[in-house]
């Protein structure tokens, strides 16, 4: 039985969002600030919130707007700016909950690239990065035709023009049938985004490809059998990160959401170490009169 409360938050533009809050019932070791994917809600990440909340982690997991609970404008968003706002919000008002512990930003899926372009904008305002097969090089891409779409659609602001989530085969997401019926039938997944939210994934594409930042110890798990996300390029691209330390692990013959596989409970006791055992090495790093550093969590 989860433990999670559902809270409000306002955004900037006055735009109410819910998200869901597992608390921990004494001073939590860290926050763990949650961002999911295109089709998916908090919801679907229950098993491994409750895991780390039982872990004593506080976990704050976002609906995104237009998603999950939130209805207003369903699969909507104006541009990437106004994702990567309302990312800050929650990351403040975890912080302000929870002023003396790490905070770490986790982003399944296409929040992996929310969670990247908002580390390199933002790169002093969270600890650690976790990136469970990220959106970042996606197999499933717009053709030559429909990324000629969106760019007129930019350009003459078509907002609001809807366009099929292209994920309508729950095989793609785990070959379990049991998640896949679950996913089949779940009210609250998103199947129709607009033009505009595909253009503000565009946008943070382009944040990435352009900005330099150093961005925080990094955490990389990649599904072996993903047929959503290109794994080779998505390696390439995380290892040019300017990091001090990056881990990488792949889980062979895991389909793309892992929170579906059968190695659920392992592969999040494998996340909650390894922002214990970095959150450890970063603070004798920062510590005053400490010995010398010892090598990075899996470098």
């Amino acid at each position: 039985m989860s433990d999670a409360n559902v809270r409000n938050l306002v955004a900037s533009d006055g735009v109410s969002l819910q998200f869901r809050h597992w608390a921990t019932s004494d001073s939590p070791r860290g926050v763990v600030v949650c961002l999911h994917g295109i089709q998916s809600h908090s919801g679907w990440y229950d098993a491994s919130s409750q895991q780390m909340s039982d872990a004593g982690y506080a976990v704050y997991f976002a609906d995104r707007r237009g998603s999950g609970r939130n209805g207003f404008r369903r699969g909507h968003a104006d541009h990437g700016l106004r994702l990567l706002n309302d990312v800050r919000q929650l990351v403040r008002l975890a912080r302000r909950e929870h002023p003396r512990v790490p905070l770490t930003l986790l982003g399944l899926s296409w929040g992996g690239k929310t969670a990247t372009a908002f580390a390199q904008c933002w790169p002093g305002a969270i600890d650690q990065l976790v990136l469970l097969y990220p959106g970042l090089k996606p197999k499933i891409r717009p053709n030559f035709v429909q990324s000629f779409q969106l760019r007129f659609a930019r350009r003459h602001d078509i907002r609001f023009k809807t366009a099929r989530v292209p994920l309508a085969d729950p095989a793609l997401m785990t070959d379990d049938r049991k998640h896949q019926n679950f996913i089949l039938n779940d009210p609250l997944a998103l199947h129709f985004v607009t033009s505009g939210f595909l253009n503000s994934g565009r946008d943070l594409d382009r944040i990435i490809a352009t900005k330099c930042e150093p961005v925080p110890p990094t955490l990389l798990m990649l599904a072996g059998n993903d047929r959503i996300i290109d794994n080779f390029a998505t390696r390439q691209l995380v290892s040019k990160f300017d990091t001090n330390s990056l881990t990488i692990r792949e889980y062979p013959n895991a389909q793309h959401t892992l929170e579906f596989d059968s190695r659920r409970e392992q592969i999040c006791c494998e996340i909650i170490d390894w922002i214990s055992r970095t959150t450890a090495f970063t603070v004798q790093q920062t510590a005053p009169c400490a010995a010398p550093p010892v090598r990075p969590p899996g470098s």
